[in-house]
């Protein structure tokens, strides 16, 4: 992999060929993510195994069918700067790429490649008002066109926005996630296998909200994807 460079972040608003991770130039083909970067990318290939670490998360809380991430994070690795440029940066364009090399490698496992709508957890209108867009629904658009699957962005709805989940305990996070979504229609999406998708797996606790109001319909299998895992 490429050496780190420190000002890629000034390098990257300047000269938006630059690869995000590493800095250096975009070949013609390559989009925000070098080969070098994105082959070095530490992938957890948790489409591939049954009862993974992911799922596990989720026993005893809500029922999923299957869970996976795209790859691992880490506090201070270079691949942070995919999910800071994501998310703060807005450089939303990245989560679509990032879905797209996701899908990918996802669309070889039968369990995932079934998924009948994919629904990205969805922003308070404040927060998306302030941000400008959904990090998470740019993942489900790369996502949406690998698998071809459509995106849906108006049955899961956030009807409350809860405070920062920064400095709160596992119990804290469920207390101010609970009934925080809602459906909009509770038959849409009946017997449906549903693909959740997130840009990042902590605690789980807003993905735990949003199944828990997901399976107000009739028939509903939800499984999660997230770029990353904590």
């Amino acid at each position: 992999m490429k050496k780190f460079n420190p000002f890629v972040d000034f390098f990257n608003l300047m000269y938006p060929d630059l690869c995000i991770v590493c800095g250096e130039n975009l070949l013609k083909n390559e989009h925000h993510l070098c080969l070098a970067c994105l082959h070095a990318i530490p992938k957890t290939n948790y489409h591939l195994i049954a009862d993974n670490p992911i799922e596990k998360r989720f026993w005893g809380k809500v029922p999923v069918f299957r869970c996976t991430s795209f790859f691992f994070f880490q506090k201070g690795s270079p691949f942070q700067k995919l999910l800071h440029c994501l998310k703060y940066k807005g450089n939303k364009e990245i989560g679509e790429v990032l879905g797209k090399y996701a899908a990918a490698d996802i669309l070889v496992s039968p369990d995932f490649a079934s998924v009948d709508v994919i629904i990205p957890v969805p922003l308070h209108p404040k927060k998306y008002k302030k941000r400008g867009y959904n990090q998470s629904e740019w993942i489900a658009r790369g996502l949406s066109e690998i698998l071809e699957k459509p995106q849906d962005i108006v049955t899961l709805v956030r009807v409350r926005e809860n405070a920062t989940q920064t400095k709160k305990s596992v119990f804290e996070r469920y207390e101010n996630t609970e009934g925080i979504f809602e459906l909009s229609d509770l038959t849409i999406l009946k017997n449906k296998h549903v693909l959740l998708v997130d840009d990042v797996l902590t605690t789980g606790s807003t993905l735990e909200a949003c199944i828990r109001a997901l399976l107000e319909t009739e028939g509903i299998k939800v499984s999660v994807f997230t770029l990353a895992v904590a």
